[in-house]
């Protein structure tokens, strides 16, 4: 089984920023490329943090009401953010990266522990090679359910578990797999769905499969 990883569905052309780059500027630049956020990069190409519209709106809360209608939000803070503030000021920071060979749950999990939209994407040098975002981790469920289907019926049931075609059915219908037939010990089944589940696209597994008479189904009815 093939399982794409980070660096298949990254975005290889990262737009990026410097750590000088103006205010004014970082607007243009998602403007441009349709983009929400940048990577902030050092002078040898290595994230040093993540500017968003978040951060820059952020900024611009914090500014004085020109109609004089809002309080001060920190009137003993520090001075407002102005058009000459710069990435390093206005950008999040350390960033929270991924690596190329990280699996799509890797990258999800790490997305959601740290409550952020996308990954930069670093090599073993900490050199800035991609971005991956929700969307990008997302688009595997938009894989064919016939591809789905083959997938499982060779690779998983026929090369890994060297079952016969005819033990099991398989049907794909939006992602969600389910499994017919009889195998030769019941303690397989679990293997069945927990590989199965493990194909890129699956959304998820129900499995209605038989044992031989008598079998227990426990680890020693596997053979």
């Amino acid at each position: 089984m093939h399982h794409r990883t980070v660096e298949d569905l990254m975005t290889h052309g990262v737009v990026r920023v410097r750590r000088d780059t103006l205010f004014k500027d970082i607007v243009r630049t998602l403007a441009d490329h349709d983009v929400t956020a940048v990577p902030v990069v050092d002078d040898l190409g290595r994230p040093v943090g993540v500017v968003s519209e978040a951060d820059l709106l952020r900024a611009v809360a914090g500014r004085s009401d020109p109609a004089g209608l809002l309080p001060q939000l920190h009137p003993e803070g520090p001075e407002e953010v102005s058009d000459g503030a710069t990435a390093e000021e206005l950008m999040t920071a350390p960033p929270v990266c991924a690596r190329p060979g990280w699996s799509v749950v890797e990258a999800a999990r790490t997305m959601d522990a740290h409550k952020v939209k996308r990954l930069p994407v670093v090599d073993e040098t900490g050199v800035l090679t991609g971005i991956v975002s929700r969307g990008d981790l997302l688009r595997i469920f938009l894989r064919r359910d016939e591809a789905i289907r083959e997938e499982i019926a060779a690779d998983v049931l026929v090369r890994t578990l060297g079952l016969s075609p005819a033990d099991l059915s398989v049907t794909v219908r939006d992602g969600r797999v389910a499994l017919k037939g009889t195998v030769e010990a019941r303690s397989l089944v679990p293997v069945i769905e927990r590989l199965c589940r493990g194909v890129d696209g699956v959304v998820s597994v129900s499995a209605d499969i038989t044992g031989p008479a008598g079998d227990p189904g426990g680890p020693s009815g596997h053979r």
